[in-house]
């Protein structure tokens, strides 16, 4: 299984343009039969920060989301064009 979480800072001037991709993305994503679980939050407190959790099955399953359609699409062609920082985090399951 792999985990991770990614934070994202935006604008506040683009903060529904911001919620439009990530709606549809998080839609298309979930049914990739290799996802797990991707949900995005705003962080309380601060409405332009995003953070995705995101559990895909193996490395093949991540590798098909990162080549699919709607991730170029709404990530790369969207989030990334408006996003002001990124950080992301890979997770170690304990239990």
């Amino acid at each position: 299984m792999i985990s991770f979480t990614v934070r994202m800072k935006f604008r506040s001037e683009d903060r529904q343009r911001v919620a439009e991709a990530l709606c549809a993305l998080a839609q298309a994503t979930r049914a990739e039969p290799g996802c797990v679980a991707y949900v995005p939050h705003t962080v309380d407190g601060e409405p332009d920060t995003v953070v995705i959790y995101e559990q895909y099955r193996d490395q093949n399953a991540l590798d098909a989301h990162r080549a699919s359609p709607h991730f170029r699409d709404y990530a790369v062609g969207g989030l990334f064009q408006l996003m002001l920082d990124r950080q992301a985090e890979n997770l170690n399951a304990l239990a």
